[in-house]
């Protein structure tokens, strides 16, 4: 189980988020991002020897402060929930598939001869490159004809 989904499956649960600094915050999860940056609401924070408290209608806590967060079980019961549902659904889809990739792997015939002959030329020679691999003057020209001096073309 992933922390961001765990986090997304808790929105509007109860959590309590301890920071580095050692302040916590109880409260309600409104929202989090990839940076696990969240927002609560319904918030009562304590200070960090515990003797002052502060009641706040929201926060928003950077995620880099969190040391960690502390999330209801039944939260964690339905991210298991989703996780094996997924599972399931990803079973069905790839039996929905064939599944069986030995059998449908690449049905393409096989290619016959070189594959990497570009520019190679075929002609009366029998193809290849003729003057010992060695192109003659209309080098990079790939396929064209070769130029003819100043004639027009028809």
């Amino acid at each position: 189980m992933l922390p961001l989904s765990l986090l997304k499956t808790a929105q509007s649960h109860p959590m309590l988020v301890e920071l580095k600094n050692g302040e916590t915050y109880n409260g309600h999860l409104v929202s989090c991002d990839s940076w696990m940056n969240i927002n609560l609401r319904d918030v009562i924070c304590t200070s960090k020897d515990g003797d002052r408290f502060w009641r706040m209608p929201e926060c928003y806590i950077r995620g880099s402060t969190i040391k960690y967060l502390r999330i209801p079980d039944e939260v964690i019961d339905m991210v298991k929930e989703d996780a094996q549902a997924k599972s399931r659904n990803r079973a069905e889809m790839n039996k929905n598939r064939g599944g069986n990739s030995s059998q449908n792997q690449n049905q393409r015939a096989p290619r016959s001869g070189n594959r990497n002959n570009f520019g190679v030329r075929s002609g009366p020679s029998g193809g290849g490159l003729g003057n010992g691999g060695m192109r003659g003057g209309n080098a990079g020209q790939g396929n064209r004809p070769a130029p003819q001096g100043n004639k027009l073309r028809k």
